[in-house]
This record gives structure tokens, C-alpha cells and sequence, in this order.
């Protein structure tokens, strides 16, 4: 099966969060083609959540679990130690008061 990179995976995604006027930025940028991706949303009121993509081997699927959530700076401690840990790690933040995240949207797993 033909996997996306993550550039272009990243860049879908922003052109689909910038269609609903959702403010997102790339905050750290990975290796363009295999590259793993987190996904912090910040509600801009102390809050964050933070997503990674996940693989169930049993069903083969993807899916995206909430590796931290809490307050932006445990939050942004988490982004820290797994960037110190895989340095072609993609960070891309959304800012969105309602949460949204587009990340449980058909085409986005």
C-alpha cells in the first residue's frame, strides 16, 4: 500500500483547516517523507491538547490518540522531550476557542 508523506499529508491538512478559517502553523518541521506528526491544539485559553497518530495492527487502521492534555506548558514539556527523542518529528499547532481540529474527518487518519 502506497503511503503519503508527511509533507504532503501537512499540507492537506492545512489547506483544509485554512477552508473553515482555523489558524494552524507548522511548528516544528520533520523529515519530509516519513516524518512522524503531532498535532497540538491550543484552545488559547491555558489549555492544550496534544495528537499523535496511532496504528492499530489488529484492525489496520489509523487513528489519532490524545498523547497529553492539560496546560500549554505540560503540553509544550511533552512536544519537547518528543522532539529530543525523533528530531524529524512534524509539530503543527491549531488555535481554535471551540476545539476544533478536523483530525476525526474522513482523509485525515
Amino acid at each position: 500500500m502506497t503511503r503519503l508523506t508527511a509533507r504532503f499529508w501537512i499540507d492537506a491538512y492545512l489547506m483544509r483547516l485554512r477552508g473553515l478559517d482555523i489558524p494552524a502553523f507548522i511548528v516544528a518541521h520533520g523529515d519530509d517523507d516519513a516524518g512522524s506528526v503531532l498535532v497540538k491544539l491550543n484552545r488559547l485559553d491555558g489549555q492544550a491538547t496534544l495528537y499523535q497518530r496511532s496504528y492499530n495492527l489488529m484492525e489496520d487502521t489509523r487513528n489519532w490518540a490524545i498523547l497529553e492534555q492539560g496546560q500549554e506548558a505540560d503540553v509544550d514539556a511533552v512536544i519537547a522531550r518528543q522532539r529530543g527523542h525523533d528530531p524529524d518529528v512534524w509539530v503543527v499547532e491549531v488555535e481554535d476557542r471551540a476545539g476544533r481540529h478536523m483530525l476525526d474527518q474522513p482523509g485525515l487518519a
